[in-house]
């Protein structure tokens, strides 16, 4: 009998149990913060004093009749599920900080290209700045005005309607 696949329906059950994959994730981390504290230290130093203390003094409640041998399968238990959380908690660090990276990257991509468009920008505006007149070229240009107005009108009518603060050569000026 041939396999039916349809891609439109998710597997599963429709309305089974769900999950969040990362709240194993997320308790690991708390445990691998608390196992790293002075506090859990503490706390453990006093209830392994407790023990040892309790079972070499009390005989009634001698509960490990053997020299700490339920003392060390405790440990042993304790090691064997905090070493995959902590793991557990560092990768989850790692990628974490994978993906800061990854910002800080794009990041540092926009600000460069904004950088650049700000450097063209300037340079533009250099280049405009050269090309623009400056008093020379100004200067430069009115006295090739007045060398040609001189041969065609003559030295003295320039300088007598420059006197007379004349606004147009040729024709006589309205006082």
């Amino acid at each position: 009998m041939p396999r039916r696949e349809d891609l439109g329906t998710p597997r599963g059950t429709p309305g089974g149990p769900s999950y969040d994959p990362d709240a194993f994730a997320r308790y690991a981390e708390r445990m691998a913060r608390f196992m790293g504290t002075g506090r859990y230290l503490a706390v453990q130093t006093i209830v392994v004093f407790i023990w040892i203390v309790l079972n070499l003094t009390a005989a009634t409640l001698r509960w490990d009749p053997y020299p700490f041998i339920l003392l060390n399968l405790a440990f042993s238990t304790q090691a064997a599920y905090a070493a995959p959380m902590i793991l557990l908690a560092q990768n989850r660090q790692a990628d974490r900080e994978s993906e800061e990276v990854e910002r800080d990257r794009e990041m540092n991509a926009r600000s460069l290209a904004g950088t650049e468009f700000l450097a063209r920008e300037i340079a533009g505006v250099r280049l405009a700045l050269e090309r623009k007149a400056d008093r020379e070229d100004v200067t430069e240009a009115i006295d090739r005005l007045t060398r040609v107005l001189e041969r065609t009108y003559g030295e003295g009518i320039v300088e007598q309607r420059s006197e007379r603060g004349g606004s147009e050569l040729g024709k006589p000026q309205i006082e």
